[in-house]
């Protein structure tokens, strides 16, 4: 799956718009829409609304691009619950790669399936 980042680069030059043109006609500098195509920097919800206007598509499928890690929802869990905190530090220590979470999570879903099944 493509990045946020690399969904914007892939949309700015399919529109056939340089990094510096599609910066200045939304009002922002190059350095700051290079660091987003690089996922350094996020935009902010105004600024993805332009973004999304400029680039002909909508904020929803821009934002399917999106795949920051839910951090307030990680917090929330960690202070409910310790073992969720021990969890994630574990997961974080012994450098999961996305893919072993992703098919991880994806065998729990297979296997709750088959026990309502």
């Amino acid at each position: 799956m493509k990045s946020f980042g690399e969904m914007i680069r892939e949309l700015r030059e399919a529109r056939d718009l340089s990094l510096r043109e599609l910066a200045r006609t939304m009002g922002i500098s190059a350095p700051f829409l290079s660091d987003v195509e690089l996922g350094r920097r996020f935009p902010s919800s105004d600024l993805l609304k332009k973004l999304a206007k400029e680039l002909h598509k909508s904020v929803e499928e821009l934002q399917a691009y999106d795949t920051r890690p839910p951090l307030a929802d990680f917090k929330r869990l960690a202070a409910s619950d310790p073992a969720y905190g021990f969890a994630l530090r574990k997961v974080v220590d012994k450098k999961f790669t996305a893919e072993e979470l992703l098919k991880f999570a994806e065998s729990k879903d297979k296997t709750k399936r088959k026990s309502k099944g």
